[in-house]
């Protein structure tokens, strides 16, 4: 298998993996971010204890799962898509001076990895570029997601769901791309900074002496990344779900959503769910990570 290839199977594989294993925090986040309410009084969507027992109540402990055929959809060609772009665009940027560390791009380092080295400046590049082209290219799978998990549509099936987009036009097939960039760009830039650096840490204080100890290293990296990076990013997760299932005016336009949540919850409104998404973000990025780079490592030591 070529190169290209090796990095579409492996994303896929972890992409398919983190989905399946994590969809209900998924599911739970978008619930509690979709409400329409104020500062006073209860959240209009509850919170996430009662947001579960209602859903298990209503459609049994598999209605967790809901909006996972939409999910594989966006999530595993959107991961292999990432994982390959990401390796292609770090290789490039690894054969200029500016960006390059002095080992050779695909030399495996001791931190137990194949994937190319860069300075700061180019891994955040590499991740913020990669993130944004193959979010644009898939938001619309991304707004059918959204729409699938939330309780606000009456949809049956995914390809009715995908049908009723397609039928609405580009304004709804990429509604909220522009909050869904502002978010993946920083996202994926310090995530990619943080984990290669943490990554570099960890390995310095223990060495991987076998798969094992790689596959615990890029977990634990991959974890603490993409905790940090949800942190710092989720005010514009909170943007794009009120923009991608809500249907009133005031949720349309990226000024006029922003607006809209600061009157009604104040700055506390941008973090709805951020406990969700961190919950949910810290082991997607281990199994993601840890499952891409195990791939392939085990597919280029077979081909060897």
């Amino acid at each position: 298998m070529n190169d290209v290839g090796q990095h579409l199977l492996s994303g896929a594989v972890s992409g398919f993996a983190s989905s399946i294993c994590l969809q209900p925090l998924d599911l739970l986040k978008t619930r509690l971010q979709q409400g329409d309410g104020t500062m006073h009084g209860p959240r209009p969507a509850g919170t996430i204890v009662s947001i579960a027992r209602d859903i298990v109540k209503s459609e049994g402990v598999l209605g967790l799962w809901r909006g996972t055929s939409p999910t594989l959809l966006r999530n595993v060609p959107g991961v292999a898509l990432y994982f390959t772009g990401l390796n292609y665009t770090r290789t490039l940027l690894a054969s200029t001076r500016y960006f390059a560390l002095p080992t050779p791009a695909t030399e495996r380092t001791h931190s137990g990895s194949v994937l190319p080295k860069l300075n700061k400046q180019g891994n955040l590049l590499a991740g913020a570029t990669t993130r944004v082209a193959i979010g644009a290219l898939l938001n619309p799978f991304a707004v059918l997601k959204a729409r699938y998990e939330s309780d606000l549509y009456a949809y049956t099936s995914v390809f009715r769901a995908l049908g009723s987009l397609i039928r609405a036009g580009p304004s709804e097939l990429f509604r909220g791309i522009l909050a869904a960039s502002l978010r993946d760009a920083p996202y994926a830039g310090l995530f990619v900074l943080f984990y290669e650096q943490i990554k570099a840490e960890v390995a310095s204080v223990v060495s991987p002496t076998s798969s094992a100890y790689s596959t615990g290293i890029h977990s634990f990296s991959a974890g603490a990344a993409g905790m940090i990076a949800s942190l710092a990013t989720h005010p514009f997760d909170v943007i794009k779900t009120k923009m991608q299932v809500r249907t009133e005016d005031r949720y349309h336009g990226l000024l006029r959503t922003v607006t809209t949540i600061y009157r009604q919850r104040g700055i506390p409104g941008f973090y709805d769910g951020a406990v969700l998404r961190i919950l949910r973000k810290l082991p997607n990025s281990a199994i993601a990570w840890a499952t891409y780079e195990g791939v392939l490592m085990f597919m280029r030591t077979s081909q060897r």
